[in-house]
This record gives structure tokens, C-alpha cells and sequence, in this order.
């Protein structure tokens, strides 16, 4: 694919306008999750310069010689440590360079300052590179929609294979789970597989443990499977042998409002409205305190990246951001249901980059 050549150089050249916007010379980047996103460099440690003209440097250190020469063939690569520090001290001023403010510590800033000469002013800089990643390239909707569709396929073949059954711990089915995603392809799971069983299904970030599945019981699955950089995160709640009414009711309230939050993920909608039109189902069938977190996040190189549907959610749905939509019930001591999908918000609805089904599944 032709732009798969230039979208790192484009990327720069977007951080770079809006440095030249801020009076910025150039960006120090040390957040690995945006050097990547910058460079292509996957490695464990690294930091990058960007001036307001392009120009660029990047630091690793020796283990990464040959890999950054692979992964970074047009940006000058420095072989030394500690990185940031080697590329602050090739400086010459008088320079202002903008700094990730949110992921330098205080220790860490004075030791950049003690790498700078005199005439280098580090001016602090929040948000900017976030906000240029809510939107998705053609590379990054590609490699999202293959790494979603390879975690569906795992789950659909666990269930077909008999592996969620009455009598297997939680702890059992997630290894089985997590086994699957890695034999179709995937580097590692995005986060801690959930399989949270009975009573544990009102925990919302319940781990897989040693509890024992049982007849009646409502089964949350919440998993995610990364490769290539990229995650996905998809959850489905399912029932153990029959359905009682009480989960019955609470399913049918959650997926509703969760049918409702992705027809209100539309290009201009504001995310609070997102999150209320879930949220206000959820409230009328009087289980509104049982919802307690948001209705979704952002999904890329991260889990969980902007943007944020949640009651206090900033600004408004584009074209090319993801999203997932992800509402639940969580009632103490009885049980739980959360659905989610993983959604690329597209031109008029929503693509579902997570179309495994969402009817009560009873196995």
C-alpha cells in the first residue's frame, strides 16, 4: 500500500505545525507509545527530537542497533544512553523544546535540564500528540480491524470447542482463550483476560481466579488480543445451562442501551450524548446506580486512548476515531452483564469491528 511509505512522515509533519503554533523549536518525545507512532521504532527504549522544519534524530540504545535501522530508515538514529539526554545535549540554542509533560517526573525533568546548555529553555507540552492520534490513518483501521477480527475468531472457537463449560474455573477458560488468540496470530493479549463467573459478574475488573463455573451462572468475558502495535478489546456475556429471569432482565436492559450508545456514535455527536443515550436506558429500567463507569474509549496503540464517552466526556465524535461502546449492570453479590464492541465511527453509521452476535448465547 503506497501510503503506508509516508504516514510516519505525515504524522510528524502534523506535530511539527503545531509546534511552529506554540513558538516551539522542537519536541522532545519520550513516551514509547509516540515515539512508535512517530518513527515506526518498537522498541523498549528510545526518545525522539522533532524540530518545527522536520528535521529529526532518534536515540537507542546498542541491543536496538539493527532493529532501528530496520524499523527507522529515514531519521538519523543516535546509539547511546540515557536517550533523551543524549539528544537534549546535541542541542544547540538558543532552543525552546517542548517536553511530554505528562509522562516526565519530576526527577526525570531535572535531569533533562541538567542535560541541556544554558541557552535550551524545556517548555511543557500536554495533549498535542494525543489529539493528533484520535483519528485513524487507512494503516491503522486495517491493522485494527485484523487484530479485532482475530480475537472474535478465538472466542467463537472456544465456545464451539466445548471449552466454557460448567465445572472449568474462570481461571481455565481465560488461559484457553488467551491460547487461541496467540495460535491465530497475536503477540500477547491487549490486558489481563476477564472471565468473571456467578456472584464475580458484578465486578467489573474482576480477574480470571480459581472459582468454579456453575449451572445458572452469567459468564462475563471481557478480552483483547494485540498484534502489530495494535489492540482490540471486545466483551460478551453469556449463561451457564439456563437463564434465570434476573439475568434475563438485566441482559435485555444492557443491550439495549448498548444498541442505543452505537446508534448515537455519529460523526458531530458530542460524547456526553453518546454516553447519556446508553446511560439513560440503563436509568429508566432503575438499575442507574449499577452502571458505574463510562460507555466507552478510544482504541489503538493503546487500550484505552481518547476519546472518552463518559459523563464528563470532552468534545465530539469524527470520522476515523474509534470507539468502543460498552455499558453494564453490576449488582452486588448477585451477578452482572456488560456487552461491548469495538466501533471505527465511519461517514454515516458506525463500522462494528467486533460483529460476533450479542442474543443471550445459553451454553
Amino acid at each position: 500500500m503506497a501510503y503506508a511509505d509516508t504516514r510516519f512522515l505525515t504524522r510528524r509533519r502534523a506535530l511539527s505545525a503545531r509546534l511552529a503554533g506554540q513558538r516551539i523549536d522542537a519536541m522532545l518525545v519520550t513516551n514509547l507509545i509516540h515515539v512508535r507512532y512517530l518513527s515506526g521504532f518498537s522498541g523498549s527504549n528510545a526518545a525522539l527530537v522533532l524540530a518545527k522544519d522536520l528535521t529529526a534524530e532518534i536515540a537507542t540504545d546498542g541491543r536496538y542497533r539493527t532493529q532501528i535501522a530496520e524499523e527507522v530508515p529515514d531519521i538519523e538514529a543516535v546509539i547511546a544512553r540515557p536517550c533523551a539526554e543524549a539528544l537534549l545535549g546535541r542541542i544547540e540554542g538558543p532552543r525552546r523544546i517542548g517536553f511530554e509533560a505528562d509522562y516526565v517526573s519530576v526527577a526525570q525533568l531535572e535531569q533533562l535540564r541538567e542535560a541541556c546548555r544554558e541557552d535550551v529553555t524545556l517548555v511543557p507540552v500536554t495533549g498535542v500528540i494525543e489529539d493528533i492520534r484520535l483519528r485513524k490513518d487507512p494503516v491503522e483501521r486495517e491493522r485494527l480491524t485484523e487484530v479485532a477480527a482475530l480475537a472474535c475468531r478465538a472466542f467463537e472457537e472456544l465456545l464451539d470447542a466445548g471449552e466454557l463449560a460448567v465445572g472449568r474455573t474462570e481461571r481455565d477458560v481465560a488461559a484457553d482463550l488467551e491460547y487461541r488468540m496467540r495460535l491465530l496470530g497475536a503477540e500477547r493479549t491487549s490486558f489481563d483476560t476477564i472471565v468473571a463467573s456467578g456472584p464475580n459478574s458484578a465486578k467489573p475488573h474482576h480477574s480470571a481466579g480459581d472459582r468454579v463455573i456453575k449451572g445458572g451462572d452469567p459468564v462475563t468475558i471481557d478480552f483483547g488480543a494485540h498484534a502489530r502495535g495494535f489492540n482490540s478489546d471486545m466483551t460478551r456475556t453469556v449463561v451457564m445451562g439456563e437463564a434465570g429471569d434476573f439475568v434475563r432482565e438485566i441482559y435485555d436492559v444492557v443491550l439495549r442501551a448498548q444498541l442505543a450508545g452505537i446508534a448515537a456514535a455519529t460523526p458531530g455527536t458530542p460524547l456526553v450524548e453518546v454516553d447519556r443515550a446508553a446511560r439513560a436506558i440503563i436509568e429508566e429500567a432503575g438499575y442507574g446506580e449499577y452502571f458505574v463507569h463510562s460507555t466507552g474509549h478510544g482504541i489503538g496503540l493503546e487500550v484505552h486512548e481518547g476519546p472518552s464517552a463518559s459523563r464528563v466526556g470532552a468534545g465530539d465524535l469524527a470520522e476515523d476515531m474509534t470507539l468502543t461502546i460498552e455499558p453494564g449492570i453490576y449488582i452486588p453479590e448477585r451477578g452482572g452483564v456488560r456487552i461491548e464492541d469495538t466501533l471505527l465511527i465511519t461517514a454515516g453509521a458506525p463500522q462494528i469491528i467486533t460483529p460476533v452476535g450479542k442474543e443471550l448465547r445459553v451454553v
